[in-house]
């Protein structure tokens, strides 16, 4: 059976491009901009995409930021906690928006 998400893919990424180089030369140097060194170190950025591309559900994401994340000198506990808070983070959302569930209960007077 063939596999949706090919690791391989990944690597096809900047073929994007292709379709607008404009806009791909812009997003790139924003992206790289982003990942750069600032308040935040490589290794925090790398951790906080390695959690993000987990909250959304990214394949591509998750193994390029893993490997990054390795390279930056992350440990696979310092990896493995900043999923955790992606779970942790994700879970309460979808909690707290069971207000609106109750609020729309409430509007047809159920009770």
């Amino acid at each position: 059976m063939d596999a949706y998400y090919k690791p391989e893919d990944l690597a096809k990424f900047p073929e994007i491009s292709e379709g607008s180089p404009e806009l791909w030369n812009k997003f790139s140097q924003w992206y790289g901009a982003v990942f750069a060194e600032g308040a935040l170190s490589e290794r925090e950025k790398a951790l906080i995409a390695l959690a993000v591309a987990h909250a959304v559900q990214c394949p591509y994401c998750i193994d390029a930021y893993t490997q990054t994340s390795l390279e930056k000198g992350s440990s696979l506990s310092q990896m493995t906690e900043a999923v955790h808070v992606a779970a942790a983070i994700k879970s309460g959302a979808t909690l707290a928006h069971g207000i609106q569930m109750k609020n729309s209960v409430a509007k047809v007077g159920f009770k």
